[in-house]
């Protein structure tokens, strides 16, 4: 049995007619009688009664109807599948980001990326951007959003997507805390609360207290900004942490503008071997919603 025969037996069933299903086939009558035959013969049932006027649906043609129509619908729903795969518009796609990306970079992504394939399958998980290009190169993830520069030599290739730049976050009972800008040097004293040595921003942090001529009094480390930022609040330091952090300041906390620019950078990493189409098309996107 083919598809091709349950759409001739479901194009006579509907029209009642062998001249005008044929029609509607765009073939010629006699190979839509041809193949008619042959489906019932190799059912071992007929499926019309034929007369003067047309034909009717047997009983066995009734009953079968709903389920050539549903066999042809799935078949049209698997050409469609493997035509979305294809193009990279269905599947699953692994997506690694860094704590920071959830301030702005990721929801604006995510938003424009489902609105674009919104058949494709997105698992996010969060981590360092130094995990992210590790599992990039060990195809356990298919894109990440990371900071860089990277610290580590990876088998990725990287290109920037949200230029930002670091601000002083303080909590509020700092002297500097309403003020519109502060120098760096003017934090030495401060204890500083430092994300955790793996993290691109405890590096980019000490090479910009470094050029400031001070190395900071390190309080605290923690893994995450959300963390950095919770222990702000607390008053235990300050820190240097991306602008685009502002929307997602706890109360208790200000961000207070550099003196001296410190720039930081996300970007999108693939692997540099191998990444697929799904992970290519998001890449895109990212670079165009810059």
């Amino acid at each position: 049995m083919e598809l091709r025969q349950l759409r001739y037996f479901v194009t006579l069933a509907e029209t009642g007619n062998f001249h005008r299903a044929a029609e509607r086939l765009n073939i010629s009558q006699p190979p839509l009688t041809v193949a008619i035959r042959k489906l019932e013969a190799e059912l071992g049932a007929a499926l019309f009664d034929r007369g003067a006027r047309g034909v009717t649906l047997t009983p066995a043609g009734r009953s079968s109807l709903e389920i050539a129509r549903a066999a042809l619908a799935q078949a049209d729903r698997f050409r469609e599948t493997v035509r979305e795969g294809a193009v990279g518009e269905r599947g699953r796609l692994r997506v690694g980001f860094v704590g920071s990306a959830t301030f702005e970079l990721l929801p604006r992504l995510i938003t424009s990326y489902r609105r674009r394939y919104p058949a494709v399958e997105l698992v996010l998980e969060e981590a360092t951007s130094v995990d992210i290009a590790r599992k990039l190169a060990a195809t356990e993830l298919d894109v990440g959003l990371v900071r860089l520069p990277l610290l580590q030599i990876a088998a990725v290739d990287t290109r920037v997507i949200d230029p930002d730049e670091l601000h002083a976050a303080l909590p509020v009972g700092s002297p500097f805390a309403d003020a519109d800008s502060v120098e760096l040097g003017d934090l030495a004293q401060q204890p500083f609360i430092l994300q955790s040595r793996i993290s691109v921003l405890h590096s980019i942090t000490l090479t910009a207290c470094q050029k400031a001529g001070f190395m900071p009094i390190v309080a605290q480390e923690a893994a995450q900004l959300s963390a950095v930022l919770a222990l702000i609040r607390s008053g235990l330091g300050v820190a240097l942490v991306p602008s685009r952090a502002a929307v997602s300041v706890p109360q208790g906390v200000r961000l207070v503008r550099l003196a001296q620019q410190v720039p930081v950078q996300t970007g999108v990493a693939l692997p540099r071997e191998g990444a697929t189409l799904l992970a290519r098309n998001f890449a895109a996107l990212a670079s165009d919603s810059k």
